[in-house]
């Protein structure tokens, strides 16, 4: 295959707006050898078992189902032919032309994972959209801390940078459930119980922040800013105890924040996302998310898309890929959304349960809709 191999087509016309990727991260931009590039379509932090690749599973399947026509070569074609044309492309153009055919229009990126990554505006950039920054607390305490000459001098700190931070993004995010699940005391912990906690922390040489009282401690400095909070639920990689992630064990924190102003977004949130949707039913301020979920399940992803929509409101679901370091995870997040979209609608249509006109307008809510209103995107 040669270097005037035809660009990537438009975006899907399928009648939805430009989707909202409420919550991604960014892509590396450097070249990638097939080991590295594999390691990216799985949660599992270390290579595969003798005999087998990642690209046997769900993601990998759906990586040569929908991205070698986008780079100019057929559909299902082997990965190391497919690999061998990401190469000759180089990092920039792959991106550009992956990117470019999602019909995603905003991109809200997580900037608080390490390496040599793309920004909210260098993301959004690649594929003709607008970006918008979602700052993770803990690497903003462990940032904080860096420079902290002891307890009350960080603790004030990290007061400013939270009120700061919320002046420029659109939403903060904690990874509570990887640093020591989601089983927290709701309750805004006690200056005292901070101050301590943090002389602790500090002593030990500001390591990886896992103090429960710490991490309480940020959600509640997030709640004040009245900005959108994420947070990580469901599976991940094996760094969290998956029965610890589970949304239900929110459910006094839940309680604790209704009438603060803030929104909780409960990201990716499988297996149990079905506690998701029932948190999402019964209190106002709780939204769940179908991110990531949806590009690790493949043709399963329709089903899946289904149990979300058992109990969680229309209004209340939002769309993301959960994309990171590779540009073609944002090609599958899109495109098994839309598709598993379009299945579950043209279903409850077909069979009278639903409207067409209804289908429509829910289908854009989820789409786009829903994000623009929890994060106040272009007034919305």
């Amino acid at each position: 295959m040669t270097g005037d191999a035809p660009g990537p087509g438009p975006a899907p016309d399928d009648g939805l707006p430009p989707l909202v990727d409420h919550h991604c991260h960014g892509v590396l931009r450097g070249e990638l050898d097939d080991a590295a590039f594999a390691a990216h379509l799985t949660e599992a932090d270390g290579p595969p078992a003798a005999g087998t690749t990642f690209f046997d599973t769900q993601t990998g399947f759906a990586v040569r189902r929908w991205c070698p026509p986008l780079l100019g070569l057929p559909a299902h074609c082997p990965p190391d032919r497919y690999l061998a044309r990401r190469r000759e492309l180089g990092p920039a153009e792959t991106r550009r032309r992956l990117l470019a055919a999602t019909g995603i229009g905003t991109y809200l990126v997580d900037t608080g994972l390490p390496g040599d990554l793309t920004g909210p505006a260098e993301t959004a950039g690649a594929g003709g959209g607008t970006g918008h920054e979602v700052v993770r607390l803990e690497t903003l305490a462990e940032r904080v801390a860096a420079g902290a000459r002891d307890a009350e001098a960080f603790t004030d700190a990290l007061d400013h940078a939270v009120r700061d931070a919320a002046r420029t993004a659109v939403a903060f995010k904690t990874v509570a459930a990887y640093r020591h699940g989601l089983a927290l005391d709701p309750r805004p912990p006690a200056p005292d119980a901070v101050h301590t906690a943090v002389r602790a922390w500090l002593a030990a040489g500001a390591p990886r922040l896992t103090d429960p009282v710490l991490l309480r401690h940020l959600v509640w400095l997030a709640v004040a800013t009245g900005r959108p909070l994420q947070l990580h639920t469901g599976f991940g990689d094996p760094d969290l105890r998956l029965d610890h992630a589970d949304p239900a064990l929110l459910t006094d924190l839940v309680r604790a924040t209704a009438g603060t102003g803030t929104d909780l977004v409960l990201l990716h949130c499988y297996p149990y996302h079905r506690q998701a949707g029932y948190l999402a039913s019964v209190f106002p301020h709780v939204y769940a998310d179908i991110g990531l979920t949806l590009t690790h399940t493949g043709p399963r992803a329709a089903a899946l898309l289904g149990e979300f929509l058992e109990l969680t409101p229309f209004g209340k679901l939002l769309f993301s890929t959960d994309a990171y370091g590779l540009p073609e995870l944002y090609v599958v997040g899109s495109a098994l959304f839309r598709t598993a979209l379009a299945a579950v609608l043209g279903d409850w249509t077909a069979t009278g349960a639903w409207s067409a006109a209804d289908a429509g307008r829910v289908g854009a809510l989820i789409t786009a809709d829903n994000a623009r209103r929890v994060y106040g995107l272009d007034g919305g």
